[in-house]
């Protein structure tokens, strides 16, 4: 058996609703061993009082401003944090090793509460996705819902499974087959189809998606179909948004202005290819703001962060962008340099323009900077009379361009 760590290490246990009798050797030895043992009232109270001498200490709420004084009251002292299941599966464990390091932090897990659901259910882990929404907008869930998906949410409250459904019937997925998980592993374990009463709060949401008839489902691959926003005209089309989206080449955590956003949906459609994907739009407007801020609710990204001005002055103070894109305002003064300037090195910045006074400066900039220059057609088919024919859309001049550096994969 491995030697016990010393007092500056911090311990994580996971424990779960089975409490002391479901956990392994090695997580015993630690709580017998501890002399501080912190956790949330019903974690310690899982720990009959023979399981340790250690003193107790509940968790702070909220935990974030808590934690310093939490952290200078347990060093240099044998201490172990309790947490539920797999600490680093959306749990105090990730918390503590951002703030300590993972020197400093060992993790002892149980099986999560995903875990624990995904066998009860005969569900395979790695084609289920898990969204979280405790302490998080319920809107996080829209995104999943797609035909046979499998989903499972994690929800505070007693409410969750409501909640759920109710978003189930907005998106059109009312036929998906609901069912809750609650006390996973303990002596009251309950699983059973969903309902609108109340449940334990300590509970898991499963969703096996079912489209109703007439549902189109949206693909989180660029481009949404136009009528999926609501917007006043300022909207990048659906077939120029999908060339922008390519250009911009979106990646798991990178951030994005969307300088004169509109109705939002570049940034919308940027934050949608990943969870971890981060987008400002900057929008001088104050109606057009309120209108992003709906698209973002309804389309399931509600992180988008939405800046009141306009570009340049707007930007100021901005955290440094990993790509950007400028829908409105390309020839404004100053606008395009800024956000030249602003661009992390190895970053991408795409700039869409249709009058003529934009143009000139996309090339003007095109001709300073280098990258790619395109001009994009595009013509639908619609009636003329009694015949079918072409009619085109205003043509769209695109510059797209990499800052000289290294670029996101390198270090």
């Amino acid at each position: 058996m491995p030697a016990p760590p010393s007092s500056s290490v911090l311990t994580v246990v996971g424990i779960g609703a089975g409490g002391r009798a479901d956990l392994s050797p090695a997580a015993s030895a630690e709580i017998a061993t501890a002399a501080v043992l912190v956790g949330s009232e019903r974690q310690l109270a899982l720990l009959d009082d023979a399981a340790t001498t250690a003193e107790r200490v509940p968790l702070p709420a909220p935990l974030a401003s808590g934690l310093p004084a939490l952290l200078r009251q347990l060093a240099g002292r044998r201490a172990v944090v309790l947490a539920s299941g797999d600490p680093m599966f959306f749990g105090i464990g990730t918390t503590l090793v951002r703030a300590l390091g993972a020197a400093a932090v060992r993790v002892v897990p149980s099986p999560s509460s995903v875990s624990l659901a995904a066998a009860r259910l005969g569900w395979s882990l790695p084609d289920v996705e898990v969204v979280s929404v405790v302490g998080r907008p319920l809107a996080l869930l829209r995104p999943a819902l797609a035909p046979d998906h499998r989903v499972l949410v994690l929800t505070p409250g007693t409410s969750g499974a409501r909640d759920v459904r109710d978003v189930l019937a907005q998106e059109g997925y009312a036929a998906s087959e609901v069912t809750v998980l609650a006390q996973l592993g303990g002596p009251d374990e309950w699983v059973g189809p969903a309902s609108d009463d109340p449940h334990d709060a300590l509970a898991i949401v499963a969703v096996a998606c079912r489209a109703d008839p007439g549902t189109e489902p949206r693909s989180r691959a660029a481009a949404l179909p136009d009528d999926a926003f609501e917007h006043d005209g300022q909207l990048t089309k659906q077939e120029v948004r999908a060339v922008t989206l390519a250009a911009l080449r979106p990646l798991p955590g990178a951030l994005l202005w969307d300088v004169g956003a509109g109705s939002g949906s570049v940034g919308i459609e940027w934050l949608r290819t990943h969870p971890s994907c981060r987008a400002v739009a900057i929008e001088p407007r104050d109606d057009r703001r309120e209108r992003v801020l709906r698209n973002a609710e309804r389309l399931g990204v509600p992180g988008l962060e939405v800046v009141a001005g306009a570009a340049p002055s707007a930007l100021a103070g901005l955290p440094t962008p990993d790509a950007v894109f400028v829908g409105g305002g390309v020839s404004g003064a100053g606008v395009l340099p800024a956000c030249v300037a602003a661009l992390r090195p190895g970053g991408r910045l795409v700039a869409n323009g249709v009058t003529v006074e934009t143009e000139t400066v996309l090339a003007d900039t095109y001709a300073r900077h280098g990258g790619t220059l395109t001009r994009l057609h595009v013509e639908r088919a619609s009636p003329v009379g009694g015949f079918t024919g072409w009619r085109p859309a205003m043509p769209v001049t695109q510059w797209s361009w990499t800052k000289p550096g290294p670029s996101a994969g390198d270090s």
